[in-house]
């Protein structure tokens, strides 16, 4: 008996969620709606899909079968999306790009360039930590610091990051000695975010003190710095150009962060996709010395 798609999309979300709260969340449908559809569902295939436990649905022996099934459909259904999408031989549409927030300001600054040699165009700069899902199009493009080891994904590295220590020019900073620097109050990320980049070395300046001021967004430590909360390890594309900060001292060689532009492999000759990427490539390069701090 045939099966509508939509309520393998529900038993899908339910076998990978584990609640209705997490299915009914991840597809923008209420509770008693994902209920129902799985109940249709097992009642036109004739068999339980899932075991009801206190806490959660477990896919049943059927389920699990049923499960590898549907995911296959998926992973069809997402390449006839993005192949299909391929076809098109203009340079038209919307191209959504995802980035670290401090990455995504950089591509917000020369918005205005991009769209005057793309003008048919259309930017969605996404500012987000998260690994965006280049399979599912939930982004068409990222910049990020790795390469993730998935099938599908082609990769150019775009450039390297340099960091350095940044403070508002009213900010009194008598000696720039490490334990002059180490004993003035500090902005930083909160223990969540220890990995970004300078969090290390400034935990290893000051013996273990964290930061006085601390967020988990590049925006939020460059916007403290900048009024003089205190000192900051930031991108230098983000501090040298500010006229409110200066920089203490040189970069630091030990921070940096190499930038890497993916992209899906069925996406990479799609017309409009392309025309960004060469617009990005060609915007790190020349804006090479003041990413890496030399400007």
């Amino acid at each position: 008996m045939d099966k509508n798609w939509d309520d393998l999309r529900i038993f899908l979300a339910l076998a990978r969620g584990g609640t209705l709260t997490t299915a009914a969340k991840a597809l923008g449908v209420s509770h008693p709606t994902v209920s129902r559809r799985v109940q249709a569902l097992e009642k036109q295939i004739g068999a339980r899909l899932f075991d009801r436990l206190p806490d959660r649905f477990v896919p049943t022996g059927a389920g699990e079968e049923l499960l590898a099934d549907t995911e296959a459909m998926e992973k069809a259904a997402q390449s006839i999306h993005r192949r299909s999408a391929g076809l098109s031989d203009t340079v038209s549409g919307t191209v959504r790009l995802s980035a670290e927030e401090a990455t995504a300001a950089l591509i917000a600054r020369y918005s205005a360039e991009l769209r005057r040699k793309l003008s048919q165009i259309e930017f969605e700069v996404v500012s987000s930590h998260t690994l965006a899902n280049l399979s599912r199009r939930e982004a068409d493009l990222l910049i990020r610091e790795q390469v993730p080891d998935l099938g599908g994904i082609v990769a150019r590295k775009l450039g390297r990051l340099a960091y350095a220590v940044y403070a508002a020019r009213n900010f009194s900073v008598k000696r720039a000695t490490p334990a002059a620097l180490a004993a003035l109050p500090w902005v930083g990320f909160d223990d969540d975010h220890l990995r970004m980049q300078g969090q290390s070395w400034l935990l290893a300046l000051r013996g273990g003190r964290r930061p006085e001021i601390r967020g988990n967004n590049w925006l939020v430590l460059h916007e403290a710095a900048r009024t003089g909360a205190g000192l900051a390890v930031l991108p230098c594309h983000l501090g040298d150009p500010d006229p409110l900060l200066r920089r203490i001292g040189g970069i630091i060689p030990d921070v940096f962060a190499d930038q890497w532009l993916l992209v899906h492999r069925d996406l990479r000759a799609l017309p409009r996709v392309r025309a960004v990427m060469d617009a990005v490539i060609d915007l790190f390069q020349r804006e090479r010395p003041l990413l890496e701090g030399k400007s």
